[in-house]
């Protein structure tokens, strides 16, 4: 059988090319194709030695620093790709990957990270924050998105199979495609992050700084209670507006980027694990209760799948309702009555329920169904 895996892009190492990376020990005899490759050496590991076939775009001018410029670009550039001599195509798609040509007698499972956010539910957060809600600029980026919005719609219906990363994106596949999607949960390396049974008094946040993670609430609320002590790991353009909401207060550490030593050894001794974005999935919550660390989430996207909350038996940390200061404030006072139910045991078994070999297990099992015409 002939397998062509096809990626987005190929920049660095990170959530969705975890994704890839499981994808090709599934089928390591799979060809690779990607819009654009310009991963860096010293991160190119998990690609085995392959070099992907790429697309125009890689030949673009300042391509290597810019190809997101090329989004226009990139619903063209997909479909130029040519797979029709391959049995099985698996896409790993949050913009364009979905897109590309398939016929008869091919079977297309495309694992989707997201639908294009910028041109469906977050466009006007988008236009917002990238300061193009007026002028010329912003009318070409809204027409830009109003044809993206209509091409990822129509190509939505090329794959025979969508695979959506969480329960909140299958939710979102269905309102901007009107397409059912299965839920497997992406691969989290669990073993690399050790479960340690005492924790010491402090809550932490793991994040990059942008807007969208709301990094500042978590501070603000922590400025309102100088008896918790609070650590913020993790840099970017949100920098200033965290220091800003946390202003002069003792209580709370911003330590700025750690190595992974580091960043494993908070999350195994932090008393809660903190996080107020409204995410995809939620990799790093998953790395915390692998830790044995409970966590303390907004109670929207994959943060629903991944914590378990009272009534269940296991609790493993709690959600709260509102991406404000004092609905942190409140979810930490609920946290003090519920943390003796709370075991370390408890969430890491918890973790383990998204561990790599159960992603293979579940992507073959589902493949191997539909290859042999038993369907879902």
């Amino acid at each position: 059988m002939r397998v062509a895996i096809v990626h987005e892009w190929l920049e660095t190492y990170a959530g969705s090319e975890r994704v890839v990376e499981q994808l090709l020990h599934c089928w390591p005899q799979a060809d690779l194709f990607a819009v654009c490759d310009f991963l860096p050496e010293a991160e190119r590991g998990f690609l085995g030695g392959r070099t992907p076939r790429t697309t125009f775009i890689q030949r673009l001018p300042f391509a290597r620093t810019r190809f997101r410029w090329y989004l226009g670009l990139m619903p063209l550039a997909i479909e130029q790709l040519d797979l029709a001599g391959y049995d099985l195509v698996l896409s790993s798609s949050h913009a364009v990957a979905k897109g590309v040509l398939t016929g008869p007698g091919q079977l297309h499972v495309s694992y989707v990270h997201s639908p294009m956010r910028y041109a469906w539910d977050l466009q006007h957060q988008y236009l917002r924050q990238a300061g193009l809600e007026r002028g010329l600029r912003g009318a070409f980026t809204r027409w830009l998105l109003h044809r993206l919005r209509a091409w990822d719609r129509a190509s939505a219906a090329g794959p025979d199979v969508l695979v959506a990363n969480s329960t909140y994106i299958a939710e979102r596949i269905r309102k901007a495609w009107r397409r059912d999607a299965v839920v497997i949960h992406p691969p989290v390396d669990v073993a690399a992050f050790p479960l340690q049974r005492e924790k010491s008094g402090h809550f932490l946040v793991a994040s990059r700084l942008v807007p969208y993670k709301r990094v500042e609430l978590v501070a603000e609320a922590f400025r309102r209670m100088p008896e918790r002590h609070l650590i913020v790991v993790g840099d970017g353009p949100g920098e200033a507006a965290v220091r800003a909401a946390a202003g002069d207060a003792p209580n709370i550490e911003l330590r700025g980027r750690v190595g992974r030593a580091e960043l494993v050894r908070l999350m195994q001794t932090a008393r809660a694990f903190l996080h107020a974005a409204e995410e995809d999935f939620g990799i790093a919550l998953v790395e915390a209760q692998a830790c044995g660390t409970p966590v303390i989430a907004y109670g929207r996207g994959g943060a629903r799948d991944i914590v378990r909350i009272p009534p269940d038996p296991a609790p493993t940390g709690l959600l709260f309702a509102e991406q404000t200061a004092e609905a942190i404030v409140a979810a930490l006072a609920r946290f003090d009555a519920l943390a003796p139910a709370i075991t370390p045991e408890a969430c890491r078994r918890n973790a383990e329920r998204f561990g790599a070999e159960r992603f293979r297990e579940e992507i073959t099992a589902l493949v191997a169904r539909h290859l042999a015409g038993g369907g879902p």
